[in-house]
């Protein structure tokens, strides 16, 4: 089993054992297993080397290919116009690409109804990588990772696992407090899981985050959802309060 990791990478497993890419090939493996299809090679040579001549790039990534044919890594399918990952390699953005796709679709299964343990690392695809490529498939995985977890926790509270629902959404809150959608399954959540007062806190949280830093309110929508948590529930937290000071 051969494995590309880019999340803490870029490097290779092989059978479980680590395996390093040379220097002058981790672009053209990064660039190519960021494509879900082959790449042509021109384009390639191009996108890796924008500065020079078509020729000098295309001698560059000859010698990209060459290092790493040297170091022993066979994971590129490569012809005479043509780049790509072999089949039989996998890449770790991928799969975590495919579970959150799943969950966004709703087409997941039991197995999927779990926070991966590279979601740290997902929510920043290849840090002090700068190139606009990789800027953009970035902030492409930061997005869907994020609609995963909010879906995660929705689908969590259906299949009655409320306080896995409101790690999944807290989860989401915490790599982005100003995102509403996050903050509406926390609170939804919590609401799942009888806890009107830590949805109410949440709110008042959220409310107090988006005056600080943009001066607005949360949405008529998110507002609705606390009005369905009984008055009564302010009382019960002051109440409780006081009798935690007085003890």
């Amino acid at each position: 089993m051969r494995l590309l990791h880019l999340f803490g990478g870029p490097h290779l497993t092989c059978d479980g054992e680590r395996r390093e890419i040379p220097e002058g090939s981790k672009r053209l493996l990064v660039f190519t297993a960021l494509h879900r299809r082959r790449v042509e090679r021109r384009y390639t040579a191009g996108m890796l080397w924008p500065e020079c001549s078509d020729s000098r790039a295309a001698g560059n990534l000859r010698s990209a290919l060459w290092r790493l044919r040297g170091a022993d890594l066979d994971v590129l399918d490569v012809d005479k116009s043509s780049i790509g990952i072999r089949a039989e390699v996998g890449i770790d953005c991928r799969n975590i690409s495919d579970w959150a796709s799943r969950l966004v679709n709703d087409t997941a299964e039991t197995g999927d109804l779990r926070v991966p343990s590279v979601w740290v690392e997902a929510l920043n695809l290849l840090p002090g990588w700068y190139d606009d490529w990789v800027l953009t498939e970035r902030e492409r995985m930061r997005q869907i990772v994020m609609h995963a977890f909010e879906a995660l926790s929705n689908r969590l509270i259906i299949a009655e696992r409320c306080p896995e629902a409101v790690d999944a959404a807290l989860l989401a809150v915490c790599a982005e407090p100003l995102r509403e959608s996050a903050q509406r399954c926390l609170i939804v959540a919590h609401l799942a899981e009888g806890n009107l007062i830590d949805a109410r806190r949440s709110y008042d949280l959220y409310r107090g985050l988006l005056h600080r830093e943009l001066g607005v309110e949360p949405s008529a929508e998110l507002g609705r959802i606390v009005r369905t948590i009984p008055a009564q529930s302010g009382a019960t937290q002051a109440h409780a309060d006081e009798v935690a000071i007085r003890s």
